[in-house]
């Protein structure tokens, strides 16, 4: 009956011959689609697999159309975007001796965008969660995420998919925990009579997971014969030409990119690592991304372009990352479903709020949340052209004539405000709670506002 299902839907696909796109005052633009029946998208399957096994079946061929068919724009988007990341990809797989074919797998994971975020908090090319991201030296932070550095990132998703493959020694299997993770692979393992192929297990799997593979498979087929599906050249997008430059200190990229005449989102695709346009306080050698052509005018002003970069913007950010309990100023809102095991402890970590957040944001007196239930949390988007006008924030006056950080006997000393805790002065300095409190002997989290706290040196 399944199989009934997806011939009649494949069929019905295939009967849609062309789409035409109207402009104004110019004939209409004609997409051919072609009909490529189930067997011939067998047999070209048969001759591209490699390492990974590409089994087909009409779950498969189900995919092959949607993304030939039903969804071209979305594939025609990710054939534009392909040649920004696929080096980066096909240079680490090749340094890990993994199976070339990998690279497909971050379409499937998040459409080659870096700055993807999933609902479950996953982050970046390979959708790292905060927990597997932390395993592999992927650091989240409110300034800077890690997972969504392009090289970084696909180092680190390299070394999960072998110690996957070495779990299961099935690249299928290792797909889908890489999915749903090895715990639910074993699962279903044991729930299917020990079975060890995906197929066989397939039922006692995640739903999304079943979808997962099949997706890989139909997009690994269908990036090796964009001709046949009549994709044409697109106008492809490409990464400039870059070199590093090392920076420790605050650093603002649009104060910089106007300094040397440098196209920002330029800087900002080079950096996606980067969430709020500026390196934080604190920040020691970190390798800036910046476009070939600008580093010698760097190099011979460098002295007089950092000074420039370290002054403009800081009290804005230090206060979108500090501002009062409840405030949704420069925020953008999404709504999160509970989930079992959640506390709002957690779900404030995962989206880089304050518990306090929270409780305003959703009228919670304690900290009681149930299964089921849907929070408002106002999250601040990731610095772009598009969005860096909601950084520009009209600071209180007394924010803007007060220094919060002083140099006191050698020591950092930072006034402690309305709405602090000793978490987010522990980001916001590039250093732990653990260490805050050693240093001021403090016996518990509570702090209060005119306080005065020694910041440990680094």
């Amino acid at each position: 009956m399944i199989s009934d299902f997806f011939r009649k839907i494949t069929f019905l696909l295939s009967i849609s011959i062309s789409i035409c796109v109207w402009a104004q005052d110019e004939e209409p633009i004609v997409d051919f689609i072609p009909d490529n029946t189930y067997d011939e998208v067998a047999d070209r399957m048969q001759c591209i697999e490699g390492e990974i096994p590409l089994n087909f079946n009409q779950r498969v061929m189900a995919f092959v159309d949607y993304f030939s068919i039903r969804n071209r724009e979305y594939t025609r988007d990710i054939i534009r975007r392909k040649e920004l990341f696929f080096p980066i990809f096909e240079e680490a797989l090749a340094k890990h001796g993994l199976p070339d074919e990998l690279k497909y797998l971050s379409i499937v994971e998040s459409g080659l965008r870096p700055n993807a975020i999933s609902r479950a908090n996953a982050v970046g090319l390979w959708q790292f969660i905060s927990s597997t991201g932390k395993m592999y030296g992927l650091r989240p932070g409110w300034y800077i995420d890690e997972r969504m550095d392009p090289y970084e990132a696909t180092d680190a998703a390299c070394r999960h998919l072998k110690d996957l493959y070495r779990m299961f020694d099935s690249w299928e299997l290792a797909l889908a925990a890489y999915n749903c993770g090895p715990g639910n692979v074993r699962k279903a393992i044991r729930r299917s009579g020990y079975k060890r192929e995906f197929w066989e297990i397939y039922r006692y799997l995640p739903r999304e997971t079943r979808s997962y593979v099949p997706q890989f498979v139909a997009i690994t087929y269908l990036f090796n014969h964009l001709d046949l599906h009549n994709f044409q050249e697109e106008a492809e997008e490409f990464s400039p030409q870059w070199d590093t430059i090392m920076v420790s200190q605050y650093f603002h990229l649009e104060t910089f990119s106007n300094q040397v005449d440098a196209c920002l989102d330029d800087i900002l695709k080079l950096n996606p690592q980067i969430k709020r346009g500026a390196l934080p306080e604190g920040t020691r050698d970190f390798a800036l991304r910046i476009p070939e052509d600008i580093k010698a005018e760097v190099v011979a002003n460098r002295a007089h372009l950092y000074d420039t970069a370290s002054k403009v913007g800081k009290k804005e950010l230090q206060y979108l990352a500090r501002n009062s309990p409840g405030s949704t100023y420069g925020r953008k809102k999404l709504v999160y479903r509970v989930r079992s095991g959640d506390v709002l402890g957690t779900i404030a970590r995962k989206y880089h709020v304050r518990v306090s957040d929270l409780r305003s944001w959703n009228r919670i007196r304690g900290s009681m949340i149930r299964i089921g239930q849907r929070l408002n949390i106002w999250v601040l988007p990731t610095y772009s052209e598009q969005t860096k006008k909601l950084y520009a924030v009209d600071l209180p006056e007394a924010v803007k004539n007060e220094d919060k950080l002083v140099v006191k006997d050698g020591q950092q000393i930072y006034k402690v405000r309305s709405g602090d805790s000793l978490w987010s002065i522990s980001k916001e300095n590039n250093t732990t709670i653990e260490k805050l409190k050693t240093a001021n002997k403090l016996a518990s989290n509570t702090i209060k506002p005119g306080q005065s706290l020694v910041i440990p040196l680094k």
